[in-house]
């Protein structure tokens, strides 16, 4: 069914490791277009926002469609494999918030998003915007990819605007050139588009920000923001750039991005400036580091959720 916002992708067991204590992890769910979904509404509570993804018909997926449910998103794409589970990431961070990961998704239901039961994107039709970002394609087979794509383009024929994040992962990849050519095709295909500096110097060897601008505009890529971290964001087309605060102390900066792309994309749906989305994005983003996990409680952000 239509909704006003869906996200596409993996949402997966979260440990969060502490050395403090390191016979002990705390559990909880993340992934990154996950993120953004509980945080696009938790900043825009009268959109329908739905998550697309698949689970497995175990405990922790019941635990992870009971938390869609708490974050008021509709759980109705949310498809159940008879055989497979979740995927699993263990994280930890350093004094200064940096990350480190390990993870365990090889067998993630998701990754057969398109096998029975699978994800039908034709009915989807009639949605306002569809997010996903290139883990979502990196979770994927090629001939998956390739069934997605064909989906994209015919949603985005029939009206529904395509946001995209790079969010580029070499692990997930096979090789860089394959990585290159799917999130380049992804680009081109657009509408909203949320790349981060660092992510598009990795993986094209721009010089930078102004190659990686220049790039994407080449593609036609001139609607969004590329996401600088505590520098601030700037309007992909040069035309806004909001003087941004960077967070006073970086606790986790798990989900920095996802929550910029949750931030941003809630203003630009509300009818934002564009100078008001960049700075919505980054407040947001500059908040959620200041706390452990990828998801903050829902009290840390105030009555406006």
């Amino acid at each position: 069914m239509p909704h006003d916002v869906i996200c596409l992708g993996e949402v997966m067991v979260e440990l969060s490791l502490n050395d403090a204590t390191p016979d002990t992890a705390g559990v909880g769910f993340a992934g990154d277009t996950f993120n953004t979904c509980v945080y696009l509404k938790r900043r825009a509570p009268g959109l329908t926002v739905a998550y697309a993804t698949k689970l497995g018909k175990d405990k922790l997926s019941d635990r992870i469609v009971a938390l869609m449910e708490t974050e008021k998103l509709a759980t109705d794409l949310v498809l159940r494999s008879p055989d497979r589970m979740p995927g699993l990431y263990a994280i930890s961070t350093d004094e200064t918030g940096e990350r480190s990961f390990l993870y365990w998704r090889d067998r993630a239901a998701v990754r057969t998003l398109f096998e029975p039961p699978a994800l039908d994107l034709a009915a989807l039709a009639g949605t306002g915007m569809l997010y996903l970002s290139a883990i979502t394609l990196a979770i994927l087979s090629r001939d998956d990819r390739n069934r997605l794509f064909d989906g994209l383009a015919a949603l985005r024929a029939s009206g529904t605007k395509i946001a995209f994040d790079s969010n580029y992962r070499p692990a997930l990849w096979p090789d860089r050139e394959t990585a290159q050519a799917e999130i380049e095709r992804a680009w081109r295909m657009a509408d909203i588009a949320l790349p981060s500096v660092d992510d598009e110097m990795a993986l094209y060897g721009d010089r930078d920000e102004t190659a990686v601008l220049a790039r994407l505009n080449a593609w036609g890529v001139t609607d969004g923001a590329l996401k600088r971290g505590a520098q601030g964001p700037v309007a992909l087309d040069g035309a806004a750039a909001p003087a941004c605060a960077p967070a006073p102390k970086v606790i986790d900066s798990t989900a920095a991005g996802d929550s910029f792309n949750g931030g941003y994309l809630a203003a630009r749906l509300a009818g934002k400036s564009p100078v008001d989305a960049l700075k919505a994005g980054h407040d947001l983003a500059a908040l959620v580091v200041q706390h452990r996990g990828a998801i903050v409680p829902r009290d840390v952000m105030g009555a406006r959720q």
